[in-house]
């Protein structure tokens, strides 16, 4: 079965870092040269270097994911932090005139978050469930805003406003149907495309060159009569800012989402949840449940965080690079009318982000008198002066009354002691900040990937 993202083979840039590594945007006209530069060469089992022996693991999977998008990393994205991202680590410290360590201090790991943010702004990155194909995969939504049926119905077309870059998903079924088959397919259809570099392993292939002017890179997986699959296109000028979004894009390719409709599935491998400021150095709390097994925390739109502690139900997340972030005050007790603050799960937004709230009413026990939609685990409880009263949890709650929705509140005692056990004073007013006057500006979302 096809692991999740971070231990997924990624697509290696062989020979491209020095171009890759430069800010995102559009690069000059290069000379052409071969696709076999985004295309993934199975590397040996990368071991970690003594260095990065006693960092987190789901801090390794980070830093060599946040690499990739600064263009220095051409590797595997996965548990060991090898020789290869050891001198990615040092390419990015030598063009920062940092001193070449190999390792992280924390002003640095900062600035590479920074950076990584950067990069994925620039091409609006987000998660995306595509239902037509059935993939789950990673899309530079900025560049490709424009969807549209893929041919055939069984997928989905992106693309820019005039095609400088596209993205297609595919899936192809029935009892003719073989990743073999499909594989020598796609490396002679259509007429125009010329393949330079093609690979097939256990279940997935992938085939990269040259389609009229523009590079492709298709990855693809097979589950018996089944082939999923995602396609990406761009003009060679855009190469600079294109080739590290292949990796990423093969990283993220998640081509049979665990989905078991009707019954209390598996937790699901990409989940996302809500989570609240609470401190101004990036300190975030969120659920626990929603973010338990998680391989890698990613903060959408900032980069990854860290879970530093647990308890009442809460997770205290930190995240790196959180310039601009105001904490939401801290209030009192949750009875009463309050409203709820989060972001719900993309299915629900059509692929959106947007903040959203809740009227509702928190009775005994932390008990809510409405059901909050996915993605809301984690999210805030404000009374009418714009405070924080509560978490809200998604678990079913403890106390249940008349028109209890299922969900509950986690205290605002519970997240002072958090806090204070962790040393963060948490805000209890507005202050000068006019983003403190608006809850929606304290809410991100957090997207949790599990194995």
């Amino acid at each position: 079965m096809n692991r999740v993202a971070p231990l997924l083979l990624a697509a290696l840039l062989a020979g491209t870092a020095p171009a890759a590594a430069q800010a995102p945007g559009p690069a000059a006209p290069p000379a052409r040269k071969s696709a076999a530069a985004a295309a993934p060469k199975p590397p040996s089992k990368p071991v970690t270097v003594p260095a990065w022996a006693g960092v987190a693991e789901a801090e390794r999977i980070a830093v060599q994911s946040d690499l990739i998008w600064t263009g220095d990393y051409n590797g595997v994205i996965g548990p060991e932090f090898g020789e290869r991202a050891f001198a990615a680590v040092k390419a990015f410290q030598k063009r920062y005139g940092y001193k070449e360590t190999g390792t992280l201090e924390p002003a640095e790991r900062t600035r590479l978050a920074a950076a990584a943010q950067a990069a994925q702004a620039h091409v609006g990155w987000t998660m995306r469930d595509d239902r037509a194909s059935g993939v789950r995969l990673g899309l530079p939504a900025g560049l490709a805003p424009k969807a549209s049926p893929a041919a055939g119905g069984n997928g989905t077309h992106w693309q820019s406003g005039k095609g400088e870059v596209q993205v297609d998903t595919f899936r192809i079924s029935g009892p003719d149907v073989s990743l073999s088959r499909a594989f020598e397919q796609q490396k002679k259809e259509p007429k125009t495309r010329k393949a330079d570099y093609a690979v097939m392993k256990g279940d997935f292939f992938v085939v990269s060159g040259f389609q009229g002017l523009k590079k492709f890179y298709v990855r693809a997986h097979g589950r018996g009569t089944e082939v999923r699959g995602m396609a990406l296109f761009y003009d060679q000028s855009l190469e600079g800012t294109l080739d590290p979004v292949a990796v990423a894009m093969s990283s993220a390719f998640v081509p049979f989402p665990e989905s078991i409709a009707g019954v209390p599935a598996p937790r699901r491998r990409v989940e996302y949840a809500s989570a609240v400021v609470v401190g101004p150095s990036g300190d975030l709390v969120s659920e626990a449940r929603a973010l338990e097994q998680c391989r890698s925390v990613q903060v959408a739109g900032r980069g990854y965080a860290e879970i530093r502690a647990t308890g009442d139900g809460l997770a205290l997340l930190r995240l790196y690079g959180a310039a601009g972030l105001v904490p939401l005050p801290l209030g009192g007790g949750s009875a009463g009318d309050v409203t709820l603050v989060g972001i719900s799960d993309p299915d629900r937004q059509d692929g959106g982000a947007a903040v959203s709230t809740l009227a509702a009413r928190s009775g005994p026990g932390g008990t809510l008198s409405v059901a909050p939609p996915m993605g809301f685990s984690g999210a805030a409880a404000v009374d009418a002066g714009g405070r924080m009263v509560g978490v809200v949890s998604a678990m079913p709650t403890q106390v249940a009354g008349p028109g209890a929705g299922g969900a509950g509140l986690i205290t605002a005692d519970a997240v002072r002691r958090l806090l204070e056990a962790n040393g963060i004073t948490p805000a209890t007013s507005a202050a000068a900040d006019p983003k403190a006057a608006d809850p929606k500006a304290a809410v991100l979302r957090v997207i949790c990937v599990r194995d």
